[in-house]
This record gives C-alpha cells, structure tokens and sequence, in this order.
C-alpha cells in the first residue's frame, strides 16, 4: 500500500476499511464474527460511550485486556473519540499497572473481569491504596471468562450501548473527522527489562504506515486469514496485527492465550494464512504432538524475529508446516518495523539476517556496531521524558537503538546482539547471538540462551542455558561448540532448564537467566 493511499487516521481506516470490505469478515473470536461493518458499528458505540463519560480529544485510555474482539472495540474506540490508547501489559502486576495509569494520566480504563484467574481491577485498587488514581473516572470491566459480579464504580462491557445511546452519532463522527494525521495515537510502553518502562509516543500517520509496510513486505491482502498470537498490548500484535488487517481487509483471529493444540485446530478450522510469532511459538507448534493429525496447507506467510531465528527453522517452517514465505523482520517499540526480509529471500538470509530498511527508515551502524534508525517514523518521543528522548534520538535524529548489528551488500541487517548482552571474555567481545545461532544446530537442543558469568582469570565467560529434547549432556553441548566457535566464544558451563523466561515479545530475560532465577 502506497503511502499516498493510506488513510490519514486510524479513525479514518476503520471508515475506509468498512466502505471496502464491508461484508467480509473483519474479526472470528470463538462465537463471535464481526464484518468489518459491524466493527465500525463497535467502535462507534464505544466511542459514544467514552464521549458520555467525558472522555475529550488528546485524553488518554488503558486498555487492560487479552486478545478478544473487545479489545479492538475498546482500542479503535478510544481512537474514533479524539483519545489516544494506552495498552497495559495483561503481564503486569497491580503495582506495576498502577504505575503506568498514573504515569500516563489515564482517564478511561477498560480492564478484563477475569483472567487467568486474577481479578485485574481488585488488584489495581489495592494498589492504588488511599490516593486511589485521581484522573481516571471511567472503568468498564470485560467479562472474561464469563459473566461478572456487581462492582461498585464500573460499567460492565454489555452496559456500553445504553450508556453510548446518551451521545449523538454525529457528535462522535465529528471527533472523528478532526483526529489528525499528527495526533498522538497511542503510547506503548516498552518492555522495562533493563529499568523502568517508557511511554513511546506516536503519531497516527505513524502507526498506518509501519502497519502498510509490514502488510506490504508480506502481501497481505482481504482473502488472508491472519491468526494473532502476539498480544495486542505489544506492537506486533496491535499495529503489525490489527492494523494491518484494517488496512488490508484481512480476516483477523484472536488468540487470548497460546495453546499449541488449540492453534493448529484454529489454523484446521479456520483456514489460517498468516500466523506471526516469535521463534519459541513456531519451535512449540513444530514439538506439539496434535500437528501430525492436523491440516496446515493453509498456511502462507510467517513472521518471526525478537530472538535467535535458526536457519533449520526457516526451513522446517517450510517443509513440516507448510508456510510458503517465512520472513523476518527488525523493530522496536520507538520504532515498530524498521527492516523486514521480503517473499523470495533464501532460508539463509531470512534465517541470518532481519531483511531490509522498510517503512522509510534508513539504517546505520555507529559507534560500537550500534544500530541506528532514522526516518518518519522514529517515534516523537518518550512520554514526560526529555532527557531520555534527547539521549535516543541524536541531533541529526537518528534513533539510537542499543542494539548491536552489521549490514551487508545488499543492505539486509544482522542483530548480533543487545549491547547490554555483550560480554567480555579475555578482552575479546563476544555476542550470546552468535554462540546460540551454533547452538541451536545441535541435535537435542529446542531452546537456548548465553549469558556471560564472573571468572576470576578471564573476567567473564560464557554460560549456555538449554532447553532440551531428551537426553543431551553438558559435554556433548560444549563438544559441539568445540569445532565450531572460536575458544574465547565457546560456552564454559550448562544449565539444562526446563524453559527459559521471556518477555511478552518473546524476547529472553537474560538478567534472570544472569541471576539463574529459571
């Protein structure tokens, strides 16, 4: 999708989106298919909901939620009202939630009744404590997993349409009509692994166009059926998912939790095409017994990334579960998708490197191999943080990613680490990367991760931690490096575990693994 064809906001995509593909269907949630006209009719409604409970233009509203169709009513509704959306990591603690409400102001908040077995809004309340949270006035809960007991304060989600009939379908059309292309969007926070979490602020012309680019390196297009694993709090499930089906008129299918079983069913039942995740979703499905008694033809196109990508599971993606495009791809939260491998590229490059400058991003390699971004969609900061926001974007407004990575000829971009990841063995620099990429080729292993630990003679050395198949032993692990990997690389010691912690992006936590909390 070009970008002089992309809608100027996300209100004016769910518009645009119903006018095109109207009757196809925009969401299957269990029970529940909505056409992309009955989507704008959700969003409609939550928007005149938030409208009567005084939610204005440039307000901020949380949406604490797993991956459901009310999801994307709450979120898009929040958008077609003026407000910007704030996803809240369903991970989150009531402390850790309760922090980021205060932080970003949240007038509105849209929260899951129950789910996996915690009551979300008991534990923000007691959180909150005595001071409660001043700015937020509205609170709808969802009723996950079913029906809800009364709450003092709160709007159930069926109490949204008496309460949205107070509120003119006109008044909310015209909110609409004056969210522009600049506003702020939403503010993701990011993952917080090495300090506190920041607000990353975006525009709405942002947003669509890193979401057409991933749509267009993937050809995504109406006929596809796009499963979404990634949750929607995070980019790669919001604006790399959502989005990209508002803007495509693709079939999106919501997956609240990942149960291996109960996907390939979905992929059976569905039709699934398109089915984005993380490396250690797409090693599951390949381990998951169910898989031989389940049809897969109709997958087409993966997308992976956040982690290692083995070069033998691009190629088992394609020869065990029939994907015809397995791409990677490169980004962060201030940036969402700033390089992508593209239809055609061999396992090798797919497997070896994150593909291309895409979204309109150029990229560099500055000081210490860091990798650096520059382009439209850099974000516009960090939310009440100048100083962090002037320490990542440079004078010359490159993005300084803290990420450690080479270009070859043809342009494609190879992380080879986190800068914060690398160690020092012997005075030689060693990136984990590279020792899991050789790790991952040994028979037995099916998840691994380095980490550089104290030595009294060396300073530090590196530790595998794996995930295995079966029986494997520490010195078949370190025999496999042995030939392999220069001495100062090669792993000294091994823990087997029986996985290994990861973020909700599916990156690995490695100061837990440096603190062997596994």
């Amino acid at each position: 999708m070009a970008a002089e064809q992309l809608p100027g906001s996300i209100p004016e995509a769910v518009r645009r989106a119903a006018e095109r593909f109207g009757s196809r269907e925009a969401v299957v949630d269990g029970d529940v298919r909505l056409t992309y006209a009955d989507l704008l009719e959700r969003v409609r409604t939550v928007a005149r909901f938030l409208v009567a409970e005084g939610v204005r233009p440039g307000d901020r509203v949380a949406v604490n939620s797993p991956n459901t169709h009310h999801w994307l009513a709450a979120a898009l509704g929040a958008q077609y009202a003026g407000a910007s959306l704030v996803p809240v990591n369903t991970r989150f603690t009531g402390p850790e939630t309760v922090d980021l409400l205060r932080r970003s102001g949240a007038r509105a908040l849209v929260v899951a009744g129950d789910f996996l077995g915690a009551d979300r809004l008991a534990a923000i309340r007691e959180a909150a404590g005595p001071d409660g949270l001043p700015a937020l006035r509205t609170i709808v809960r969802v009723p996950l997993p079913g029906p809800l007991e009364p709450a003092e304060g709160v709007h159930d989600w069926p109490d949204l349409d008496r309460v949205a009939a107070r509120v003119p379908l006109a008044e909310v059309e015209a909110r609409a009509d004056a969210v522009g292309a600049d506003d702020v969007s939403d503010i993701l926070y990011t993952s917080g692994t090495t300090g506190r979490s920041k607000g990353v602020l975006s525009a709405h012309r942002q947003a669509l166009a890193v979401a057409a680019a991933w749509a267009g390196c993937g050809e995504v297009a109406a006929e596809d059926r796009y499963l979404v694993v990634n949750p929607f709090f995070h980019s790669f499930g919001y604006k790399a998912g959502i989005l990209v089906c508002l803007l495509t008129g693709a079939t999106l299918l919501p997956q609240a939790v990942f149960d291996a079983a109960r996907t390939l069913e979905l992929i059976e039942r569905e039709r699934v095409s398109v089915l984005p995740g993380a490396p250690t979703i797409f090693q599951t499905l390949l381990h998951e017994p169910a898989r031989r008694d389940r049809d897969t033809a109709s997958l087409r196109l993966a997308v992976t990334g956040a982690a290692t990508v083995p070069q033998v599971l691009v190629e088992r993606l394609r020869s065990d579960l029939g994907f015809e495009t397995v791409l990677t791809a490169y980004g962060l939260t201030e940036a969402v998708v700033a390089t992508m491998c593209r239809p055609g590229d061999d396992a090798a490059v797919v497997s070896r490197t994150s593909g291309r400058a895409a979204a309109g991003f150029e990229v560099a390699i500055g000081a210490d191999g860091e990798v650096l971004l520059r382009g439209p969609n850099v974000m516009l900061g960090y939310l009440d943080d100048p100083e962090a926001t002037t320490k990542a974007i440079d004078a010359d407004g490159w993005l300084h990613t803290g990420d450690v990575g080479v270009l070859d000829d043809a342009g494609n971009l190879s992380i080879t680490d986190r800068l914060k990841d690398m160690y020092v063995c012997g005075g030689f620099n060693v990136y984990p990367a590279e020792v899991e990429q050789v790790l991952a080729r040994l028979d037995g292993v099916r998840d691994v991760a380095v980490v550089g630990v104290p030595d009294e003679r060396l300073g530090e050395v590196g530790k595998a931690f794996v995930v295995a198949d079966g029986e494997l032993t520490e010195d078949a692990v370190l025999g496999h490096c042995a030939p392999r990997l220069a001495n100062y690389k090669r792993p000294r010691s091994v823990a087997f575990v029986p996985e290994l912690p990861r973020n909700a992006s599916g990156k690995v936590l490695k100061r837990l693994l440096g603190k062997e909390k596994v």
